[in-house]
C-alpha cells in the first residue's frame, strides 16, 4: 500500500509536465535558423534592381537578428534569420531551377525574389507552388504581373506580391481605392496635366516586347488615349519592339513626322540609352520623356553618356525622405540610405528600401505564424497589415498583390559628385514629399 501511495505524486508531477510541457520541442528539434531564399540579379542587366534589393533584404535580416531573431512560438524562443542569396544572371529562365535547388537541397523556409520584373518572378512563382513554399517577391507592374498569374489554373497561391499598378485601381474597400497616389498612370497625367496645353498632346510610345514592356504599353496607351493624348501609331502598336533591337531611326523618324512632343515607355536601361543617343544624332528633342524602368538608377542612367539623363522622367518607388515608414531597431529610411551609401560608396539604389520592406514582412508573417510550418506562413501572409520602411503592407487576397505608394520623379542635373539626382517633382502623398521643381521643357544644352 505504502508503494502505491508514493507513486502518486510521482504520477501527477509527470501529468503536470506533460500538460505544460507538451507543446515544447525537444533542444534537438528546434532549428538553428530560418532560411529565407532569395534569387536575384546580381550580375548582368538587371543587376540595379537585384543589387539594390537583395543589399536591403540582408540589411533588414541583420537588424532583426541584432534585435534576438524571429520569436517562434513552436519553439518557444527567437530563431535567428539567414539569408541563403544566389544570381540569376539577369537570366529568366534560370529562377526555376535555382528555385528548386534552395527548396531541395537547402530547405528554405521561405523563397523571394527581392524585387524582379514579373517575367523572371514567375518561375520561381511555378516551382514555389509546386513544392508549396511561401514565396515574396516584388514584381511590379501589376498589370502585367495578373497577365502571368490568371494564365494558370488555379492561379499560385503560394506567392504573394508587391508592386504599382499602372491603371488599375484598388477594389473598392481598400485603403487605397480612391488615392490616385497608387497608379503610374494618375501620377503621369497629374504630373503633366500643369504643362499639358504647352504640348501638341502627341505621344511617341516605345516598350519592349516583352511580358513586361507588352503590359506597359498596352496599359498606358489606352489610358493616354482616354485623356486626350495622341498616341503615334497606336493601331499598329508602333514602338512594341523586340528587345534586341538596336536601329530605332525608322521607329524616331515616325515620331518626329508626326511631330511628337512627349515621348513615353518602357524598357530595360541600354534598350533606352540606345533609343536616346539615336534621338541625339537625328536632332530630335521631345519636351518632355518618361522612361520607365529604363531610369531607376544612378549607374544606368549614367552610362547613358552625356546629357542625356537630363529631364527623363521615371515611377519613383522609394527613397530616404518617405515619412512615417520604420525599419528595425531604430532603422529609418534615410539611416537605411546612409549605412548603403558607407558600405558601397554608391548613390542612393532606391531598391534597398524595397528589400528591405520585403525581409521585414517575411519575419513578420512568420512570427504571427508560430511555426515554420509553410502552409502556416502562407496563411499568415495573407493577414498582412504592417508598417514597414516602405510605409503600409496589406495584399489584396484575391490577387495577392500589394500595391506600393509611388511619386514622379525627374534626372535633374546636381552640383555634387554624382551629377545626377533624381528629384521627387509630384506627389500624391503627404508622406512623399516633393524634393525639386519640375523641369519643363526638357532645357536641351
Amino acid at each position: 500500500m505504502r508503494k502505491k501511495f508514493l507513486l502518486i505524486p510521482l504520477v501527477i508531477v509527470l501529468v503536470t509536465a506533460l500538460i505544460f510541457g507538451g507543446c515544447a520541442k525537444p533542444a534537438e528539434e528546434v532549428p538553428e535558423e530560418i532560411l529565407i531564399g532569395c534569387i536575384t540579379s546580381l550580375t548582368g542587366p538587371l543587376a540595379g534592381a537585384g543589387g539594390g534589393s537583395s543589399w536591403g533584404l540582408k540589411a533588414a535580416v541583420d537588424d532583426i537578428n541584432k534585435q534576438g531573431g524571429v520569436y517562434v512560438e513552436e519553439y518557444g524562443t527567437k530563431l535567428p534569420l539567414k539569408v541563403v542569396l544566389v544570381d540569376s544572371e539577369s537570366t529568366p529562365a534560370k529562377f526555376g531551377t535555382l528555385a528548386e535547388d534552395l527548396i531541395l537541397r537547402e530547405d528554405v523556409d521561405v523563397i523571394t525574389a527581392a524585387f524582379e520584373p514579373p517575367d523572371f518572378v514567375a518561375p520561381l512563382a511555378v516551382v514555389a507552388e509546386r513544392y508549396k513554399v511561401p514565396h515574396v517577391s516584388g514584381a511590379g507592374p501589376m498589370e502585367a504581373w495578373l497577365g502571368l498569374r490568371n494564365e494558370i489554373t488555379p492561379p499560385w497561391k503560394y506567392t504573394w506580391a508587391m508592386g504599382f499598378s499602372i491603371t488599375t485601381p484598388a477594389p473598392p474597400g481598400d485603403f487605397r481605392a480612391d488615392n490616385p497616389g497608387y497608379l503610374v498612370m494618375d501620377n503621369w497625367l497629374s504630373a503633366l496635366g500643369a504643362y499639358a496645353d504647352e504640348t501638341n498632346k502627341k505621344v511617341g510610345a516605345f516598350a519592349e516586347d516583352d511580358p513586361d514592356g507588352r503590359g506597359w504599353y498596352l496599359g498606358y496607351t489606352a489610358r493616354a488615349s482616354e485623356e486626350g493624348y495622341d498616341i503615334c501609331g497606336l493601331d499598329e502598336q508602333l514602338g512594341l519592339v523586340p528587345p534586341a533591337t538596336t536601329d530605332f531611326t525608322p521607329l524616331i523618324q515616325d515620331w518626329i513626322d508626326y511631330d511628337c512632343d512627349i515621348i513615353w515607355g518602357c524598357s530595360s536601361a541600354p534598350f533606352y540609352g540606345t533609343l536616346a543617343r539615336q534621338f541625339n544624332m537625328m536632332g530630335f528633342q521631345p519636351k518632355m520623356v518618361f522612361a520607365a524602368k529604363s531610369a531607376l538608377f544612378y549607374t544606368d542612367i549614367a552610362a547613358w553618356g552625356g546629357d542625356i539623363p537630363l529631364g527623363v522622367s521615371i515611377e519613383w518607388w522609394w527613397n530616404p525622405e518617405i515619412k512615417d515608414s520604420f525599419g528595425v531597431g531604430g532603422t529609418t529610411p534615410q539611416s537605411l540610405y546612409e549605412r548603403y551609401h558607407e558600405a558601397t560608396g554608391e548613390p542612393l539604389n532606391q531598391f534597398i528600401g524595397v528589400g528591405y520592406c520585403v525581409a521585414q514582412v517575411i519575419a513578420d508573417a512568420v512570427e504571427r505564424a508560430g511555426t515554420l510550418d509553410k502552409d502556416e506562413i502562407n496563411n499568415a501572409l495573407g493577414e498582412t497589415d504592417l508598417m514597414t520602411i516602405y510605409h503600409r503592407i496589406v495584399f489584396d487576397k484575391e490577387d495577392q498583390w500589394h500595391r506600393c505608394p509611388i511619386s514622379f520623379g525627374q534626372w535633374q542635373k546636381v552640383d555634387k559628385p554624382e551629377v545626377w539626382e533624381a528629384k521627387i517633382v509630384f506627389s500624391y502623398h503627404d508622406f512623399i514629399p516633393v524634393t525639386g521643381e519640375f523641369l519643363f521643357p526638357i532645357p536641351y544644352e
